[in-house]
């Protein structure tokens, strides 16, 4: 049985997306274990467009179950008032980031964006960086109790995109 792959994410898309993983900090993460059943922690991220950035410990359960099952999945919302929320589901492969220059870049992006943190990560064998690439993205929406929500997979052409935006103007 094949499965078809949703349609590709459009500029637009991307933009509410990159917009709302610019405006927080928390995301939950799923992994695998190797006896089948996921492990979900929340940890705080660092995005550029829509590739995401974390830390973990060298020693972690987490870090253990990524190298073992690369496959991951991130849930991210905004703060609901009222009912009204969005929020966005991706699911991607996760892999180690191993260049100095890339961590450094990092940095200095946390720093702009959250002054009161001084550095993304210490540096040594301790603290692993992770970059998550999404595949598969469903930004929703919730409006008046009822949410929507819309099914994309990332091409070639939405990858480079930097936009702006917001969720809410996709639905």
């Amino acid at each position: 049985m094949s499965q078809s792959l949703p349609p590709p994410i459009s500029g637009r898309a991307v933009e509410a997306v990159v917009a709302l993983l610019d405006a927080e900090r928390l995301m939950a993460l799923a992994v695998n274990r190797p006896d089948g059943w996921p492990q979900v922690t929340t940890v705080g991220y660092v995005n550029e467009g829509l590739n995401l950035y974390f830390v973990t410990a060298r020693d972690s359960q987490k870090l253990a179950n990524l190298v073992a099952d690369p496959r991951v999945s991130v849930a991210i919302r905004s703060e609901a008032r009222h009912g009204d929320a969005v929020g966005v589901s991706m699911a991607g492969r996760a892999e180690e980031v191993a260049d100095p220059v890339l961590v450094e870049r990092l940095n200095q992006l946390v720093f702009k964006r959250y002054p009161d943190i001084r550095v993304f990560g210490p540096g040594g064998a301790s603290i692993a960086v992770v970059r998550v690439r999404p595949e598969i993205i469903s930004p929703v929406g919730v409006s008046g109790g009822r949410s929507e929500a819309l099914t994309f997979s990332l091409g070639a052409s939405s990858a480079a995109t930097r936009p702006t935006g917001k969720v809410t103007d996709l639905f």
